[in-house]
């Protein structure tokens, strides 16, 4: 079974790029089925599949689309929409029908409110579902362990000299040496209600010295040491690559940014059978996984499409 590429996007101006994939070429795999077996009522039935354009969404497109194609569906890869915006309306308007989303994403970005739910990821997740489906149609499927949220690191000699391994370390030690208490963080962040105001609220971070840099830049800058301290998102491969230490956020300052993979409600009464192959790409994704993943593609220089593939198979889903 092989995956195709969708060759032409018409509506929204939605681009395409050939990150990982050409565009009209079918992805160089014959996918087999392992543990994702055939299923009957998905045999030639054809399903979208979309993604944001960066390197996780990426990944987890190619892995749904390998899981659904084993499972017998006729697959096409549009993933690496550019924006989250143009992904969301992508899928909104049928020209993708599954996509990956984030729980805190759909609250805050697609529901319009500023704050996360109190109570952690469960919580996040059901009101994120609830108000999705309510309002636009849209059913998330179950939520993954992988959470790609906001966070502070250091680097790990930085962190192990200074016995930090939470933010809440962080706050008591830059409270006792003021002057390490400079940040490196993106514009957004920085202004954000979910981003540095709730830290700084949460942990009470006195007079703290912001530097604004593009968030690509925030990594190598703590690792060369420009800034003590960074802003970070938890499953980026620079993470591994640059040898930083991600510091809990103990006091659930960040929002919950659990994946899931999120299809619009009438097409999913269609085809329900497509939940279970996700879903067990869904369940067997965590953060630690991912990281090296990211690491594999932003790092070392390996193809997106591969690193989805051989993950696939060394999880026994497809051969």
């Amino acid at each position: 079974m092989k995956l195709r590429r969708l060759a032409v996007v018409a509506l929204l101006g939605v681009t395409l790029s050939s990150c990982g994939l050409t565009v009209n070429q079918a992805v160089p795999y014959d996918i087999k089925p392992g543990s994702i077996q055939p299923i009957p009522a998905l045999q030639g039935v054809k399903v979208t599949v979309g993604s944001k354009d960066f390197t996780e969404n990426i990944i987890l497109a190619y892995m749904a689309e390998m899981a659904l194609t084993a499972a017998g569906a006729d697959v096409v890869d549009l993933s690496d929409i550019k924006g989250s915006n143009s992904s969301r309306q992508a899928l909104l308007s049928g020209q993708t029908d599954v996509t990956w989303e984030y729980t805190g994403t759909g609250w805050i970005n697609y529901q319009g409110n500023e704050l996360p739910v109190p109570g952690g990821e469960q919580a996040q997740y059901e009101a994120t579902a609830k108000a999705d489906k309510e309002k636009f149609g849209v059913t998330w499927l179950n939520y993954s362990p992988l959470n790609d949220q906001y966070a502070f690191a250091v680097t790990e000699a930085y962190g192990a000299q200074n016995n930090l391994k939470t933010t809440s370390d962080l706050a008591a030690f830059i409270k006792q040496k003021p002057d390490q208490a400079v940040f490196c963080l993106e514009t957004e962040f920085t202004s954000r209600q979910d981003g540095f105001p709730a830290a700084v609220k949460a942990y009470g971070f006195q007079n703290p010295t912001v530097k604004n840099f593009g968030i690509g830049t925030i990594y190598s800058a703590v690792a060369s040491g420009t800034c003590p301290v960074g802003e970070v998102f938890t499953t980026d491969g620079r993470i591994s690559g640059l040898n930083l230490r991600v510091l809990e956020d103990d006091k659930k300052a960040f929002p919950q940014y659990n994946a899931v993979a999120t299809l619009r409600t009438e097409w999913l009464d269609q085809h329900p059978e497509v939940r279970g192959p996700l879903e067990k790409v869904s369940a067997a994704i965590d953060n630690e996984q991912m990281v090296e993943l990211c690491k594999q593609v932003d790092v070392d220089g390996e193809d997106a499409g591969k690193v989805a593939h051989d993950w696939m198979v060394e999880k026994g889903f497809i051969r």
